[in-house]
């Protein structure tokens, strides 16, 4: 009942809905209705009320990651339609793991904290209630497992145009890492459920740094927040562009076969194309220089001796040579 009384609200924009109307509508009584409204104000959403007017919200809300507030004009078929918001979890990619086959493709998980959060490679994630946005979201395209890694990139190049349209100056270090200022605010970790020739579902785990200012020692040097650049966004914004830049390209890739434009905005934005980087495996370090991305979003390369290579994400780490990037 919460939810339809604050959707009304969301929808009756700067006019005023009054506590009879929103009775009539929801079959509830008014003090009812009052209860609810105090149980919203107490989420965070700031509503005003006026005798003889009704309710109407005083402020936009910015910063509640609920499905109400996202999806309210949201302009996308299935991505961002559903969301589950949660106050805390082990890890949000578990989580969605466990209900994958259960929901609807498009579905996102979204937690205010993680417990559990982890990133590529078994890395963990630090991920502060309130501070950032902790997300996974659930996609079943009818594709073929060798096909699904390209969705990577699909996240990525999304996650970058997002950012782009609210005025952050982004880069993405191939193929998960979104860099702002030579250091890293996002991190993207894909994780596949499939059988020999079928995806069951895919999920997308995304971890922004948001209003992160104080970092452990470890990572101070190399990690970022969109408030520490001084970029004030709101998270219910950056959630929204997300869903409609990957949409599109989900779409454009799933449907038409089309790579171009993920591709194309990997390239434009990439943080090593054209330098030189340090390639990692297994505790080894080789100079090589980063030539290009190809049709199938792996990085090519070429070594100090001239050797022209191709590397499939998932086999290495990069590192800038004079820091993270």
């Amino acid at each position: 009942m919460r939810e339809k009384i604050i959707r009304a609200i969301l929808d009756s924009g700067d006019s005023f809905i009054s506590g009879e109307q929103l009775s009539k509508a929801l079959g509830i009584s008014r003090t009812a209705i009052w209860k609810h409204i105090n149980a919203l104000r107490e989420e965070g959403y700031n509503i005003e009320s006026v005798n003889k007017k009704g309710y109407r919200l005083a402020e936009r809300p910015h910063d509640i990651l609920s499905l109400e507030n996202i999806s309210h004009n949201l302009s996308t078929e299935f991505i961002g339609k559903n969301i589950i918001h949660l106050d805390t979890v082990g890890s949000t990619n578990d989580y969605a793991k466990e209900i994958g086959n259960k929901v609807n493709g498009g579905t996102l998980i979204i937690s205010e904290q993680q417990t559990k959060g982890k990133g590529r490679l078994g890395r963990s994630w630090k991920s502060k209630s309130g501070d950032g946005i902790w997300m996974s979201l659930i996609i079943k395209p009818k594709i073929e497992p060798y096909k699904t890694p390209f969705l990577t990139l699909v996240a990525g190049a999304s996650i970058i145009k997002a950012l782009d349209n609210l005025g952050v100056d982004v880069s993405i270090k191939w193929p998960n890492d979104i860099i702002l200022n030579h250091k890293k605010i996002c991190g993207i970790l894909t994780e596949l459920s499939a059988e020999m020739e079928r995806v069951n579902y895919i999920v997308i785990g995304i971890g922004i740094n948001v209003k992160t200012l104080e970092f452990p020692e470890e990572i101070k040097e190399k990690a970022t927040s969109l408030y520490k650049e001084g970029y004030k966004l709101s998270r219910v914004d950056i959630v929204r562009q997300f869903c409609i830049e990957f949409e599109k390209l989900y779409k454009a890739y799933i449907l038409d076969g089309n790579k171009d434009s993920t591709l194309e905005i990997c390239k434009k934005y990439s943080a090593i194309i054209g330098n030189h980087v340090y390639l990692i495996k297994n505790n080894k370090k080789e100079l090589v220089e980063c030539i290009d991305i190809n049709e199938n979003g792996n990085l090519i390369i070429k070594e100090n001796n001239g050797e022209i290579k191709e590397i499939l994400s998932g086999e290495v780490s990069i590192r800038g040579v004079k820091g993270y990037v």
